[in-house]
């Protein structure tokens, strides 16, 4: 129910409002890479607006994801850590239960000698 909510609500007026961006700026542009000599037809690319802001849009996107992947890498490395840690704690405390099977009474390992 919250996913077709969230169809209806956010990804419906998204792509109607793309839609109409698509439509208002059909007309070409021409895009060149060349800063020294801007005329230069091998560096110089036409198409509709449209296709050059959902490029723009794209590469945005994928920059973000990228930066973001980058500063979260600390992040995922201390849950790698902590995974292992965790694994290895299991096995310890796996370990001393059968370790305390084996040795006699259920629970004997838990008292303090001294």
């Amino acid at each position: 129910m919250l996913r077709r909510i969230i169809f209806v609500f956010f990804t419906i007026p998204i792509a109607i409002a793309l839609i109409a961006l698509a439509v208002a700026n059909r007309t070409s542009v021409p895009i060149s890479l060349d800063i020294i000599n801007p005329g230069n037809p091998t560096m110089t690319w036409s198409a509709p607006m449209f296709v050059w802001l959902f490029a723009a849009m794209a590469v945005g996107v994928i920059l973000g994801g990228v930066a973001t992947w980058f500063t979260q890498g600390k992040h995922r490395k201390l849950e790698r850590q902590f995974k292992r840690q965790a694994d290895e704690l299991r096995y310890e405390v796996e370990d001393a239960k059968k370790k305390a099977e084996r040795d006699g009474a259920p629970g004997s390992s838990l008292v303090m000698s001294g």
